[in-house]
């Protein structure tokens, strides 16, 4: 049976690629899928990649994950939640109530930027953070997760 990972990409991470390449890079959000797909595949797992600037849309897609975290289906979440991850008590709530294994993930380094960065509501559900290793942090996340 093939195990499924889900890559959730928060707020803004649509205009990667645009959107202050200094901090996230000149990678597109296509790029990004790209090199998820080929990790997952090294892996042999099946990706479901998907983007939203809605808190919600999120929150259901962790939901969904939970289904097949109970089937036995699921590798894991990796979870940008980007501003998210500093504001929403709705997604920690999700992770919490579903025990989805999540990695927090952020393309840039949040302990080295603003201070209002510098706390996670999703850090204390998560099995693992990783932050600072630019795109190729999504591929890492996903090798990890597959050792799980």
């Amino acid at each position: 049976m093939t195990k499924t990972v889900y890559v959730l990409n928060g707020p803004n991470l649509n205009l990667l690629g645009t959107r202050e390449p200094q901090v996230y890079g000149s990678q597109t959000l296509a790029d990004v899928e790209q090199l998820c797909t080929a990790a997952c595949a090294r892996h042999g797992l099946a990706l479901v990649f998907r983007q939203s600037n809605h808190e919600g849309a999120l929150v259901d897609w962790i939901h969904e994950a939970s289904r097949l975290h109970a089937a036995g289906q699921l590798a894991g979440v990796v979870l940008n939640a980007a501003a998210y991850t500093h504001t929403s008590v709705a997604l920690l709530d999700a992770v919490k109530g579903t025990g989805v294994p999540v990695v927090e993930l952020h393309i840039s380094n949040v302990h080295a930027r603003e201070s209002f960065r510098h706390h996670s509501y999703l850090a204390g559900a998560a099995r693992a953070v990783m932050c600072g290793f630019g795109v190729q942090g999504y591929a890492l996340a996903i090798d990890g997760l597959a050792q799980w």
